[in-house]
């Protein structure tokens, strides 16, 4: 039985109490304990300001565990009742976080070093912590998560459009109406028409308000996706990936190059570690970080190079990147090239808007000062004198009124509103195409692409890689070979595959197959050592130590271990990576029965065959070099020459199926696909032929194909005059992808590159969209990137094209929807304004207007789905004009159509159609409006003249198609003081339906003309 003493003094009264001759022999034993123990926490109290270095105690209470051991076995007691407290729970946090915030090694020597702490947290370094304390780590130590500051309430988005000028005039003149009309005809019947705009107002206000609302909802939920990194943690000896948010103190977190370090900890074990703190600190140099001199590894610092094992020692708020974190507010400002040049767009509209207005103030209140206006019962409103001052100012409040909804109207606020819903749409759509948005501009310059410039492992193909063909020498070598090979040799394959590796191999008992970790290429050697050359992954680490380690260089193309046997102390060297360069390095090569034989001429031309064929069937060839070198020789730098050619292992990985399809879509739609990969030029040419990038059976030119060292080499000049050409780069270093994206821009080309290493980010950077990979891409590439392609897969970066090329059109289609509205409704208040003083269409009526075409116009048209019509068209280029000639025809057609028809109802509807002032007023705002929905219908399609094709997918524009009329027919028969309006009988609905749906037929005849290429504008510039 265990028992807590808490406090220690109710147990020291409790011990005097009791009579000496009642003690029994176990008894005496536990008092002997508790002495012991109570003289030495007195002790410690006593010492505890002295010595200031000892390990931390936590400021709870203390207490201390005693086993009594009773005289009498009583009934056993289950493992799971017997609960031990934790060891960590007795450390204190403070210092931990001390330890690695101040780079503190006298404190860290002060705990016994990593392995102090790591026993003090209750961590095993080589198997990681269980899996069950998780909870109570979380409990002691925190999370690694950070505080947000509250995200922006619906309240937020109500302010800010109260914010609108034009709004709070309009606030302004509907309560002077409104204090006028209750002065002049009472609460009953004066509050209508102030009280109408307030609600017309208000309804605005929210509507705005719930859509910014929601896309700030949706825009932080993609945000929260983005930062949740999987990190590779070892728990329970397993090697396992879990999310960054889900990292306790204790844990061991595998560190590769272009990693993102989740938390603060310290360095284990490693090689060549290179960290960038740049993020942290300013500073660019990258910091070497080591078991002696620098153990300390800070969260949100990038791993540069190299690779090691973290314990980890402080997560979320006790870092200072998560205090960072959690002061930067969540705010989205950014502004997209399309916002940007819509905001110009929208500035231009307003002050003509604005302009108008005035003119109609002016006009409006120059006639009704002259008494050229009447009122409802037809007598003269103005009559000097006799006019009463509240007469006055409520005529003025209403024509002002009148003015100010012109230049609501006029003011198209509705175009940004389009872009944040066309990008907030396509973005949560693209997400379930597999592609994740990080910077909304990528969204629209993504339909301007016109070259890709992409990977090949994993982009075009599967990146599921499997040993398929091994020469060992001159011998090729079938599968389950480890028998025929000699002893001697399979030890040195055992050695070059099992250390030479960032990958591992973990099988307990229960598991018939092992589990193997890492990149795809490593996995694929790693189970081809296992199960065909009888690989034992723990005997092997038993035997041997490691003592440096060259890790994968991008340049090299190589990477090296130098390692101790510890039967022998000998000190052997072994080489990994692409075959033709491991090649030039050796000078002898291993035949089966272990015979080292010299590489002649012949024989190295055999050897390049054997790679050059093996390359020429799609396989990456990776070979192993080794060297027994001498004991002194400086194991720091490890030897590259005189070495003997182990084997030559085939990689295949497939071809993804829908890469030679989305190839062709690309180059359908006017993008040029060029290939840039590191493996040599006869895999590459392989690879290009099956995926489409090359024609099978093409003599292919010099000038199609090139290696990365020759591009490189070129001159500036020839470079410029060869890019265009290029089909595949083979051999290529991240610097020469750089210079490739840097001379195609300058070309004028918009480029999009893919990327998925660390060494990537320049040219993901100097793109203009950067592609990253999901599951391959390191963070340092995802972080550059302005896409992340999820699933690896080229053709999800032909959907991004097509998405890139949807938002651009939704937004055109916006457009031309919009300020058909604008010039219509801007023409008819203007001419009915200055001819007879009267605007047929009321503050309301306006407003009303605004609200369809602005919110729910913008909802209808900015959410339809791409078509693959968007791709038979070239991309956009940088400098087009939003508005094209198209549109223009377009937009000009329909709005010269409805300023004639309902400029004729103003002046004579009253005899064309027999009825009086107010059910002409409502007739020609009932029309008007209907001319809008029909004229959706218009806008889906720019250019073809089936409007309605695929219109049943879009559910939402039929949705608001219907919700908008059912709309209208409230406003207008049920509404009648709110909006000013009359009920209409059925013939009269019918004359306003017949007349809107002309639109439909004007606008599939204006379709037929044919409008020439170059702008406009451009003609007028000259």
């Amino acid at each position: 039985m265990i028992a807590e003493i808490q406090p220690l003094h109710d147990i020291g009264s409790m011990l005097y109490n009791i009579s000496t001759n009642e003690f029994t022999k176990a008894k005496k034993r536990w008092r002997r304990a508790y002495l012991t123990i109570y003289f030495s926490n007195t002790m410690v109290t006593i010492a505890k300001n002295v010595i200031s270095k000892a390990l931390p105690v936590s400021r709870y209470p203390t207490y201390s565990v005693i086993e009594i051991i009773p005289e009498i076995v009583g009934p056993k007691v289950s493992n799971q009742e017997l609960l031990f407290d934790h060891s960590f729970y007795g450390v204190d946090q403070t210092k931990l976080v001390n330890i690695v915030q101040n780079k503190d090694l006298e404190t860290l020597h002060a705990f016994d070093g990593v392995k102090g702490l790591a026993k003090a947290l209750d961590t095993d370094l080589d198997d990681g912590i269980g899996g069950r304390d998780l909870n109570e780590r979380k409990t002691v130590f925190g999370s690694n998560t950070y505080e947000k500051p509250p995200p922006k309430g619906l309240f937020h988005f109500v302010v800010e459009a109260f914010k609108d000028v034009t709004i709070l005039i309009l606030i302004g003149c509907a309560v002077l109406s409104l204090g006028f009309g209750i002065k002049e005809d009472g609460i009953k019947d004066g509050w209508y028409e102030g009280g109408s705009i307030l609600l017309a107002v208000f309804l605005v206000i929210v509507v705005s308000a719930v859509s910014n609302f929601r896309q700030e909802k949706q825009f932080d939920s993609l945000s929260k996706i983005s930062n949740n990194i999987k990190i590779d943690v070892v728990r329970e000896g397993r090697r396992q990936k879990i999310s960054i948010f889900d990292i306790v103190v204790g844990d061991i977190v595998v560190l590769n190059v272009g990693d993102q370090i989740p938390a603060d900890g310290l360095f284990i074990n490693g090689h060549s570690l290179l960290v960038d703190e740049s993020s942290m600190t300013g500073e660019s140099d990258q910091i070497e970080v080591n078991a002696l001199s620098n153990p300390f590894l800070i969260s949100g610092a990038k791993v540069a190079d190299g690779n090691c094992r973290m314990l980890v020692l402080s997560v979320g708020m006790n870092t200072s990147w998560g205090k960072m974190m959690s002061s930067i507010t969540g705010d989205n400002n950014e502004q997209t090239p399309l916002q940007s040049r819509l905001n110009k767009l929208t500035s231009s509209i307003g002050k003509v808007g604005l302009a108008v207005a005035f003119l109609v103030l002016v006009v409006m209140l120059i006639r009704y000062f002259t008494g050229h206006t009447k009122d409802e019962n037809g007598n003269q409103e103005y009559n000097g004198k006799r006019t009463s001052v509240n007469q006055i100012l409520d005529s003025v409040t209403g024509i002002f009124s009148a003015a100010v909804t012109i230049v609501v109207v006029a003011i198209p606020e509705g175009l940004p509103l389009a872009v944040t819903l066309t990008l907030a749409y396509s973005m949560k759509r693209m997400m379930s195409d597999q592609a994740m948005v990080r910077k909304l501009s990528a969204c629209e310059t993504m339909g301007s692409a016109t070259v890709i410039c992409t990977d090949k492992t994993g982009t075009l193909t599967m990146n599921q890689m499997t040993v398929t063909n091994f020469w060992l020498g001159l011998e090729h070598m079938e599968s389950h070979c480890s028998n025929i090979i000699a002893p001697q040799v399979l030890e040195l394959f055992h050695e070059a595959i099992g250390f030479n590796t960032t990958g591992t191999v973990f099988k307990n008992a229960s598991q018939l197959v092992p589990e193997y970790s890492g990149s795809p290429t490593e996995k694929a050697i790693l189970s081809w050592a296992v199960e065909d050359l009888d690989m034992d992954m723990e005997k092997l680490k038993k035997c041997s130590n490691v003592l440096h380690v060259e890790t994968f260089n991008s340049k090299k193309k190589r990477s090296g271990v130098s390692i101790r046997r510890n039967n022998d102390n000998s000190i052997h060297v072994h080489w990994k990576g692409a075959a033709e360069m491991i090649l030039a390095m050796c000078s002898k090569y291993y035949s089966t029965t272990g015979r080292k034989v010299i590489i002649d001429s012949d024989s190295r031309t055999q050897l390049e065959n054997i790679i050059e064929g093996m390359a020429a069937s799609s396989l990456r060839c990776i070979a192993f070099a080794h060297k027994n070198v001498l004991e002194g020789t400086n194991c720091e730098t490890l030897t590259e020459d005189g070495l003997t050619l182990l084997g030559i292992v085939g990689l295949k990985d497939p071809c993804r199926p829908g890469s030679r399809k989305a190839i062709e879509t690309c180059r359908f739609a006017g993008v040029q696909i060029k290939m840039i990969t590191g493996d040599n030029v006869f895999t590459a040419k392989a690879i290009a032929t099956e995926c489409g990038i090359l024609e099978p059976g093409q003599e292919v030119c010099d000038e199609q194909v090139v290696e990365g060292v020759q591009f490189r080499n070129f001159t500036d000049e020839e470079r410029m005059q060869k890019v265009d050409k290029i089909r595949v780069m083979a051999r290529s270093s991240p610097f020469d992808k750089l210079l490739m994206v840097k001379c195609l821009k300058q070309k004028g080309h918009v480029v999009a590159v893919t990327g998925d290493g660390t060494n990537d980010a320049p040219a993901l950077k100097e793109a203009d969209i950067g592609l990253s990979m999901g599951i391959q891409g390191t963070e340092v590439a995802k972080q550059s990137s302005d896409i992340v392609i999820l699933d690896d897969d080229i053709a999800s970066v032909s959907t991004v094209l097509m998405w890139g090329r949807c938002v651009y059109n939704n937004i055109q289609k916006f457009i031309q929807f919009q300020l058909t509205v604008n010039v219509a409704a801007l023409v008819i208040n203007f001419v009915a304004a200055v001819t007879s003083g009267d605007v047929p269409l009321t503050a309301v009526q306006l407003l009303w207007v605004n609200l369809i075409m602005d919110t729910l116009g913008a909802l209808a048209l900015a959410t339809e789905r791409p078509t693959k019509e968007l791709l038979n068209k070239p991309p956009v280029g940088r400098v087009e004009p939003l508005i094209t000639n198209i549109m223009w025809r377009n937009l000009l057609a329909q709005a010269i159509f409805q300023i004639t028809v309902l400029l004729t109802f103003q002046f004579k509807g009253k005899a064309i159609l027999n009825v009086n002032e107010r059910v002409k007023n409502t007739i020609i705002f009932n029309t008007f409006v209907l001319c809008q929905v029909f004229n959706e219908f218009n806008s889906r399609k720019l250019e073809k003249r089936n409007i309605f094709k695929g219109i049943l997918k879009n559910k939402l524009f039929v949705g608001i198609i219907g919700f908008t009329i059912i709309l209208q027919i409230v406003m207008v028969e049920f509404l009648k003081n709110f909006a000013d309006t009359e009920r209409l009988n059925v013939a009269q609905w019918g004359i306003c339906v017949a007349i809107a749906a002309l639109s439909w037929p004007i606008g599939w005849v204006m379709k037929l003309i044919p409008v020439p290429e170059k702008p406009f504008f451009s003609y007028i510039r000259g």
